[in-house]
């Protein structure tokens, strides 16, 4: 079995999707079909030997769809290096495209938004028409205004079915070939209601004004619904019209990504400099970058050295310092410097390949609180037309007997009108797609990548956080933290000659010394005689003097004093002591840092409600320090990776939700046992797929700003749903006439297209004010 994912053509409400997946799910060899209406594209799992694109396709486009393969959504170009094409450097011919900014798929929707804005535009002023003569004759109903003279009724008499038949056979004609498919094949999506609805008005009131001599005696000849016809395509064209203008603007977190890649590289051939499309560099190949340049492909550094501001792919602010050996990634941009280095992931392998491969599938994915919502799309168009079809046949029997065959037809006909029109399949469809669309891009903008919608759902259900001490709470390297001064000789002396011993040590203590030196810009002396004193530390002569720096042990075998260090090293501190004729000078603390964000994010993680267990190798003294710093709520000290796994599951079985925060590879086995795994990652070296999120760059810090995403993207989707249900629950009722007998009221199929029209747009708007949303 094979997965492909299609765009998908023709697509225009949520039942859309449920009547492709019924279509493509009958096909011999199709194992499971998953239709996005947000993304409008069909992810299929299917059998290559018994079925293919093609043969998929066919068996949607009597429906109107069409499937559009990846190879099909792009121009091919010509020509490369070594005749390298797309396939030869493992990329699909859409992800070519893609990398050099020529994504089809976006001029074929701008060229269809181009379409629905030109019928928009011709419909409005024919609409103001419309709704002046309903307003006039209504108000001139309650004598609020004067009658419409006969002349002008007569004028109106006969403008009003050439403006609807314009309104129905050109803007109207989708929803007329809706109708004429669920005639022909049985199916009904959105357009169907509207194309029944608008048909049935526009047919009866052009058989009340061809035969209305005729058909006096039997029906209101007065009342014609041509207006009903106009005023409903109208704000139903706006609305998609402004419903695709906004889904549009949902998925431009892609868009922006793959702006990031550059479209031409300057490389190094036969000793010349060479610029050349991004799609033609190859493996190996040395690439110049100059100040203020982007970088096209993944690579190491060779020669040259620079800052390199990774935002854009990480969120970071700040500009990272690059040198030789030095790892650089697509779409990153060079500031100062110029560096030349050697290409060793290019086309769909780089890093930004992989974050817009990753950021489309879970845009694409289903969240399960979307489950409800696709069930009901999915019996919503029949149960309407049900609906319908029976409040028509109850004003003509019931309503016949009080209010007289004319009138009860004329309520009837509002009614059946009013209940397809303001049936909204569409808000319920779009309800969790667009939220998910907008949460995921806006992820990804701060370096949150997100796996699929599923792990976003989950998340914002965790209560309780795992996470390790070191590289996630502490800097995760020893640093130098404080000098105790025990000599004449002041602090910078002390240092210089610390740092200048342990300068020709290749221990991770001795490099905390002399990074801090080198931080205090404290010159180094030339070191004699250095020597390693296994097990306890080293010595050399500087200035003439022999100095021992080493553990308390060492100390101690030389007869020197330095008092009680215990407190310091229940602390997890490592004390490093500097001794010169069996005295000791001074003895300076080397510990693991806690990060300055820790303290702040596990506070926010307690505002958000969830608690935070810290898992850790260390011993229990140094652990429960570095919790009682944070503000750690449990500490589990002392334990093996796999004992990591062992208490997650401890606290699923209570029926706690866990996310692990981890650095995605010796955290493996506890990030695929927790509900969410989170890779703390540096953002280069990778493997994004390893967890259902991952930070590049990660910081604590971050992982707060994780979970409000995932509670911001939940809250709206909570509410999209709410509102669309809502809406449908109240609506339908109403249009039906259902409150007529108690309050007299009914509503105008005008109102019923407003509301359906705007149902979707708010639902899309609410989606996109998450944008706008502070994580």
């Amino acid at each position: 079995m094979a997965e492909h994912t299609y765009r998908v053509k023709g697509m225009h409400c949520a039942s859309c999707a449920g009547i492709i997946e019924k279509s493509l799910k009958k096909v011999d060899g199709v194992g499971d079909v998953q239709v996005n209406y947000g993304t409008e594209t069909a992810r299929v799992t299917f059998d290559e030997v018994k079925t293919d694109h093609q043969h998929l396709s066919q068996k949607v486009e009597h429906l109107g769809y069409s499937l559009v393969a990846p190879k099909e959504q792009s121009v091919s170009h010509a020509g490369s290096h070594a005749g390298m094409s797309a396939a030869d450097m493992g990329m699909s011919e859409s992800e070519h495209a893609a990398h050099l900014g020529l994504n089809q798929t976006k001029e074929e929707k701008l060229a269809e938004l181009a379409d629905m804005k030109w019928k928009v535009i011709s419909a409005i002023p024919l609409t103001v028409f419309s709704a002046f003569v309903l307003g006039w004759e209504t108000l001139a109903q309650f004598n609020a205004a004067p009658a419409v003279p006969y002349l002008w009724e007569e004028f109106f008499h006969h403008l009003l079915p050439i403006v609807a038949t314009y309104m129905l056979f050109v803007v109207g004609k989708p929803y007329l070939l809706g109708f004429y498919r669920f005639l022909r094949y049985g199916h009904a999506n959105m357009d169907t209601l509207i194309g029944l609805g608008t048909s049935a008005a526009f047919l009866y009131s052009f058989a009340v004004t061809a035969f209305e001599e005729s058909l006096r005696p039997y029906v209101d000849v007065s009342a014609t619904y041509y207006d009903v016809t106009i005023i409903v395509i109208a704000f139903i064209a706006l609305g998609k019209y402004l419903e695709a203008q906004s889904k549009l603007k949902t998925g431009d977190a892609i868009e922006k990504l793959l702006n990031l890649q550059a479209k031409m590289a300057l490389v190094v051939r036969d000793g010349k400099e060479v610029e050349i499309p991004v799609d033609q560099v190859v493996h190996g190949e040395l690439i110049i970058v100059k100040p203020a340049g982007k970088i096209p492909v993944d690579g190491v550094l060779t020669e040259g050295e620079s800052f390199v501001d990774e935002s854009m792919i990480t969120g970071e602010p700040m500009p990272v310092k690059k040198e030789a050996g030095d790892s650089v990634v697509a779409g990153t941009m060079n500031t100062s410097g110029a560096f030349t280095f050697k290409a060793t992931k290019v086309g769909s392998e780089t890093m930004l390949a992989h974050i817009v491969k990753m950021v489309e599938e879970a845009q694409g994915s289903r969240a399960p609180i979307q489950a409800l919502a696709d069930k009901i799309s999915g019996v919503f168009v029949p149960i309407v037309l049900v609906i319908a079809f029976v409040a028509l046949a109850t004003w003509l029997i019931i309503g016949s007997q009080y209010l007289g065959f004319p009138q009860a037809l004329s309520f009837g006909l509002v009614s059946f009108v009013g209940v397809l029109v303001i049936a909204c399949p569409c808000a319920l469809g779009l309800a969790t797609p667009t939220a998910i669309i907008v949460g995921v891009g806006k992820g990804a903008k701060e370096g949150i990548l997100v796996k699929d919608a599923a792990t976003l759902e989950k998340l914002h259900k965790v209560r309780v956080i795992i996470m390790d001490k070191t590289g996630t709470i502490t800097r995760g390297k020893p640093e130098l933290v404080s000098i105790k001064n025990l000599s004449e000789k002041s602090d910078t002396d002390i240092v210089a000659i610390l740092a200048s011993l342990e300068n020709k040590s290749e221990h991770p203590i001795a490099h905390a010394v002399v990074s801090y030196a080198k931080e205090k810009n404290i010159a180094l002396l030339p070191v004699d005689k250095f020597e390693i004193i296994k097990g306890k530390g080293l010595g050399g002569v500087v200035g003439g003097v022999a100095y021992r720096v080493g553990s308390e042990k060492l100390a101690r075998e030389l007869g020197a004093e330095f008092g009680s260090l215990e407190k310091d090293t229940s602390e997890g501190k490592t004390p490093v002591i500097l001794a010169a004729n069996g005295r000791a000078l001074a003895v300076v603390m080397v510990a693991d840092q806690v990060k300055p964000e820790a303290v702040q994010a596990v506070k926010d993680l307690h505002a958000l409600g969830i608690s935070v267990v810290m898992v850790t190798g260390d011993d229990k003294n140094t652990a429960q320090f570095i919790a009682k710093q944070v503000g750690i709520d449990e500490v589990v000290a002392e334990v093996l990776p796999e004992d990591k796994m062992n208490k997650i599951k401890e606290l699923q079985a209570s029926g706690t939700i866990v996310a692990m925060a981890g650095d995605g590879v010796n955290d493996a086995p506890a990030l695929a046992q927790a509900d969410v795994g989170i890779a703390m990652a540096t953002g280069t070296d990778v493997a994004i797929e390893s967890a259902g999120i991952t930070l590049l760059r990660g910081d604590i810090s971050k992982l707060v700003k994780a979970v409000r995403l995932s509670k911001i993207t939940m809250r709206g989707i909570k509410q999209n749903l709410f509102w669309a249900f809502i809406y449908n629950i109240v609506g339908i009722p109403l249009a039906s006439g259902i409150l007529f007998p108690v309050f007299g009221w009914l509503l105008s199929p005008v109102f019923a297209g407003f509301a359906m029209a705007g149902s979707s747009v708010s639902v899309v708007g609410n989606s996109l004010r998450l944008k706008s949303k502070k994580l």
